[in-house]
């Protein structure tokens, strides 16, 4: 996660950004940004990049997947911390050290585990650069149901061979933290299992973090990001169902 992409183009952080609220989730002083339907059976778990939950675009994706009927939760991994590259005294070796995605995998299995608890049927969960590795080690069990990942942090081929879930991958042209002929190579694994669904998607002319660090000024990168939305969203309607 030293790679320096993971880091460009921070968000302007916004505490009350958004339409949902933030509860306590999980036990153990977690908070998430909470939206959507309450009373749904299917949720989804966004695992924020190393900005946060508090990120405006993070949470306005998190509202536009609620609207399709999915109870979005997207917790605070990072306990208040997240990369502040505005903080003369940040430190990216001291943060890394502190915040390992071994953390934030046992945090990510308790927040699914309290959603089950509340008659949640069935949940998904899609990782953000740090989160997607996280994202990816749920999906090696039987905690989630559907995985999405958008433009990963650092994965190897062992952890992507252990997944077990239906998992979309959707990357950037220009990324040093996950290469197109990576993830490309990734699909090569997932394809070769039998019974896996899997799906693969390099957006050309983007960079890593597009789809939650867009620019409403960059109306190509919005546009690459509206449509990898909308192929998370499908990925998750397709593979979510009530039981």
């Amino acid at each position: 996660m030293s790679i320096s992409r993971c880091y460009e183009n921070p968000p302007s952080f916004s505490p009350g950004s958004g339409a949902g609220t933030v509860q306590e989730v999980g036990g153990g002083g977690l908070k998430a940004y909470v939206t959507g339907p309450l009373d749904s059976k299917l949720a989804i778990l966004f695992v924020s990049d190393v900005f946060g939950y508090e990120a405006p675009n993070l949470r306005k994706l998190a509202d536009k997947v609620a609207a399709a009927g999915f109870l979005v939760v997207a917790p605070d991994f990072f306990y208040g911390d997240p990369v502040d590259l505005s903080n003369p005294n940040f430190d990216r070796q001291v943060w890394i050290a502190a915040h390992g995605t071994d953390k934030g995998c046992e945090d990510a299995k308790a927040v699914v585990a309290a959603l089950r608890s509340k008659g949640v049927s069935a949940i998904g969960a899609a990782g953000f650069c740090w989160g997607g590795k996280v994202v990816v080690n749920l999906a090696s069990s039987d905690h989630i149901q559907a995985a999405v990942v958008l433009h990963p942090g650092r994965i190897t081929d062992d952890e992507i061979n252990e997944v077990k879930t239906p998992i979309a991958i959707l990357g950037a042209e220009i990324d040093d933290a996950s290469p197109p002929e990576q993830l490309e190579h990734f699909g090569e694994i997932l394809s070769a299992k039998s019974g896996m669904d899997c799906f693969v998607k390099i957006f050309p002319g983007v960079a890593h973090g597009w789809t939650v660090r867009y620019s409403v000024e960059d109306e190509w990168g919005m546009k690459s990001a509206e449509e990898a939305h909308g192929d998370m969203l499908n990925w998750f309607s397709k593979y979510m169902k009530e039981e």
